[in-house]
């Protein structure tokens, strides 16, 4: 009897442990390092200036290094997180604490995240718009269909997109979306439609026109003129543009987090990306590309600005 009690017992330790062994990691330790290797990411689209400005000089400095960026609406980067073949997304979501114990549960370990930089959405208008001062107010009065204003309200794509979420999560705050609202395929799409609809008002982020540096944006800077946004913190009425100054302070209202997701549980080249985006020179590339670094003290001097 005792023999059979042995047996059986040795029996369920050998089963649970092929439990556990069956329970393994998508994700495993391949033969990738910190700077070298090749993954895949993929990256809400309305970020891809700067992250393609990331990833230049990022492999620029480790050329075993091949990271292939897929830009797509920031629904399809969450979904991602469950295909094997992605290592990290990078988006204007977090991951909450039932986020981390569904993932922990699907991949064996959980994701690694963090806040990285602050972005803001751009209100663009045609160069020969009348209009260039609105509110908060103004815009959820044309989302939710009650404006007097007759724009249509170009955004990339109408669902899905971090930019739609923006603006039914803080802006409509639960009210449907009623205005006559025109679907674009990418942030470049939206800058094209508005250069050529007069009656058009676009939303994207901000990193598409805040260089001054990048040829590209400047070429779209003709082609449109951005809005200025009543400022809810300041005084006096005030309307302010999305400077850096007015996003790192909030004085400009309509700005948001930049975040990455990381499903690596080992030192491989996501980890190394991820090290170079929240130190010093993927830090300073933020800044460059008009967002406000997150990692790093941004210093803001007075100075007589005319808005």
């Amino acid at each position: 009897m005792v023999k059979q009690i042995s047996f059986f017992i040795l029996f369920v330790l050998l089963l649970a442990a092929c439990s556990k062994k069956g329970k393994k990691p998508r994700v495993f330790a391949g033969d990738d390092t910190l700077t070298s290797g090749i993954i895949h990411i993929s990256v809400d689209e309305s970020f891809q200036p700067i992250i393609d400005s990331q990833l230049k000089v990022f492999l620029s400095q480790h050329p075993e290094a091949k990271i292939i960026a897929h830009y797509k609406s920031e629904a399809e980067c969450i979904k991602d997180l469950l295909s094997d073949s992605t290592r990290m997304v990078i988006t204007t979501r977090s991951l909450s604490a039932e986020d981390v114990t569904f993932y922990k549960d699907t991949l064996g370990f959980p994701p690694i995240f963090g806040r990285i930089a602050t972005d803001a959405i751009a209100v663009i208008l045609h160069e020969h718009s009348p209009d260039s001062l609105f509110s908060v107010a103004d815009i959820r009065s044309m989302l939710n269909g009650t404006s007097g204003y007759k724009y249509e309200l170009v955004m990339d794509g109408v669902k899905a997109t971090s930019t739609v979420r923006f603006m039914l999560d803080s802006i409509l705050r639960g009210q449907p979306m009623k205005g006559k609202v025109v679907a674009a395929t990418s942030s470049e799409g939206v800058i094209n439609y508005v250069s050529n609809h007069p009656e058009a008002i676009g939303f994207i982020g901000v990193s598409w026109i805040g260089n001054k540096e990048d040829s590209a944006q400047l070429s779209f800077l003709k082609k449109v003129r951005i809005a200025a946004i009543q400022c809810n913190k300041c005084d006096k009425e005030v309307y302010v543009r999305p400077y850096q100054a007015n996003i790192a302070t909030k004085r400009y209202p309509l700005h948001r987090g930049l975040y990455y997701i990381l499903k690596e549980n080992y030192a491989g080249l996501g980890k190394g990306f991820v090290n170079f985006l929240t130190h010093e020179k993927g830090q300073l590339i933020f800044r460059r590309g008009y967002l406000v670094p997150d990692r790093m003290a941004l210093q803001i001097r007075k100075a007589n600005v005319s808005e």
